[in-house]
């Protein structure tokens, strides 16, 4: 992965955060403190990232977000609630299979609205739990009036909860453990970085701008703050990884194969501070690797992977 990197003044630590009283359990896409043990299967909806279906809603809320390239020039999301109840959740539009892959790892009840035949096969094949908005499922969506079909279409916690019980998915989580930081690790051992741009397509970019205060980093769209829709804040993220990945375009249509197993090279991001990685599929998760093999631990707080073609070069300052 090729960077530019301008010299930045030394970064201000972020502020110490109030301390909670001492809870004993932890949320397991998250780290955070929970006052109960979570063994529930977390949710993974594929939310649109076209034009015409932003200011998205319900991303600050998932545990963690996946952005990758579909057909058309332009990324989806593949959003993962285990820790929040989000109320609303979308625009929710179809799967494929790389994103099928994502969600079968993580053992994920996999929420979409359509699909390419492979990624029906795949689940099919699989036997995964999925709610289909298209066929059969539609009584766990909704449409809003606000916009324009396919760009309107929503679900939430608690309607994906109820489509699982009338499906009778398994409930009980089967899924990964991810590695977070413990007291005393130290931080990574890159350059300071304060600003990341992330060119796609056609022009299209997404960025992040390091929060001193707040000790996460800000994501804007094309120039601008990415906010949520319902709340209007800027999304923001404790861990951002931004990770090289094989792609090919399979067919007339733009549909691609997107390799989410690596081995490949990317970039960590953690309160203002980088690290060039390895990163590889291992145990359910995409985990990051330093040189000497060792994982990468994620700070306690949200993550979001930006998943990109080989050689992609990023704007970091």
């Amino acid at each position: 992965m090729t960077t530019t990197v301008s010299p930045t003044p030394a970064t201000q630590q972020p502020a110490t955060p109030t301390v909670e009283a001492q809870l004993p359990f932890k949320f397991p896409l998250t780290g955070l403190p929970a006052d109960h043990e979570v063994k529930t299967r977390p949710y993974m909806v594929m939310v649109e990232n076209a034009p015409q279906a932003r200011p998205q809603t319900g991303l600050d809320q998932a545990d963690i977000v996946y952005e990758i390239l579909a057909e058309g020039e332009i990324t989806r999301f593949v959003s993962v609630f285990q820790s929040q109840a989000a109320s609303v959740i979308g625009p929710v539009r179809s799967i494929r299979p790389y994103f099928v892959e994502i969600g079968d790892a993580l053992d994920a009840i996999i929420v979409h609205a359509g699909w390419s035949q492979d990624a029906m096969d795949m689940m099919a094949g699989r036997n995964l739990a999925h709610l289909d908005e298209v066929y059969g499922d539609g009584a766990y969506y909704w449409r809003s009036t606000d916009r324009k079909a396919p760009h309107n279409l929503y679900t939430s916690v608690d309607k994906m909860k109820k489509g699982a019980e009338a499906r009778k998915f398994r409930t009980e989580w089967n899924g990964p453990l991810l590695t977070f930081t413990k007291a005393g690790q130290g931080k990574l051992t890159g350059a300071a970085v304060h600003y990341i741009q992330i060119p796609y397509l056609m022009g299209y970019f997404a960025s992040y701008d390091y929060d001193a205060a707040g000790g996460v980093y800000k994501r804007s769209m094309e120039g601008k703050p990415h906010l949520d829709k319902e709340t209007g804040k800027q999304l923001q993220t404790k861990n951002l990884l931004v990770l090289e990945s094989k792609h090919q375009i399979i067919d007339k249509e733009g549909r691609r194969i997107v390799d989410v197993f690596g081995p490949n090279k990317g970039m960590i991001f953690q309160e203002g501070m980088s690290q060039a990685i390895t990163w590889e599929r291992k145990n359910g998760m995409l985990r990051a690797y330093a040189s000497d093999g060792q994982e990468v631990p994620l700070l306690p707080g949200n993550t979001w992977v930006q998943i990109v073609p080989e050689g992609t070069k990023l704007k970091v300052e």
